[in-house]
């Protein structure tokens, strides 16, 4: 006979289960936030890198740095070639402006890139074998870069990658372009 009440066990259980989802972030749309560097597939699973969560900490000074008039400053930590012909840049975006910050300017052209705030119209330039360097893409078509660069509030940084083929091995400084700011020149390590 049922009195409409529920056994305390059950509802104990019942808590434990939307607590774990709650925590592992499950239960959404299945797209994730794009923000959110956590809900995003680990390197080994898409085989893209994993971009910096937090900008390098190391004692270094960064590679080069890009400053709009709007106060957003992009600054490069690490432009490393790898195994495979590909070079990986890693940095900063930092908005010092008073106003929020969309990337929105900075994707290609493409019109089946997913993300609308992606660096997919990054460039590598090699000026010395007079060649522009795209960035890669997946399996999919889509950037093998940094996508979510919406929101950015002033004084918040996120971390940017790109990846792009690498220029020939005697190649060791390049220039880095995002669309809307100045070019940078950027060496080459590994």
């Amino acid at each position: 006979m049922s009195t409409g009440r529920r056994h305390p066990r059950a509802v104990l259980v019942a808590l434990a289960i939307a607590a774990v989802l709650a925590l592992s972030g499950c239960g959404g749309d299945g797209g994730g936030d794009e923000r959110n560097a956590s809900a995003r597939p680990t390197a080994a699973a898409t085989g893209k890198p994993e971009p910096e969560s937090q900008a390098k900490t190391s004692s270094s000074p960064p590679l080069g740095e890009m400053r709009n008039g709007d106060g957003i400053v992009v600054t490069i930590t690490s432009a490393a070639r790898e195994d495979g012909g590909f070079v990986t840049v890693q940095g900063t975006v930092t908005n010092r402006g008073s106003k929020m910050f969309n990337a929105l300017e900075w994707r290609s052209k493409e019109t089946d890139v997913r993300s609308q705030s992606a660096v997919s119209g990054a460039t590598l330039v090699d000026t010395k074998g007079k060649k522009r360097y795209l960035v890669l893409r997946d399996t999919d078509g889509q950037c093998l870069c940094s996508t979510g660069l919406t929101g950015i509030k002033p004084q918040e940084s996120r971390p940017l990658f790109a990846q792009f083929p690498a220029p020939p091995a005697d190649v060791s400084q390049v220039d880095f372009q995002i669309p809307t700011m100045p070019t940078v020149r950027i060496a080459l390590s590994g």
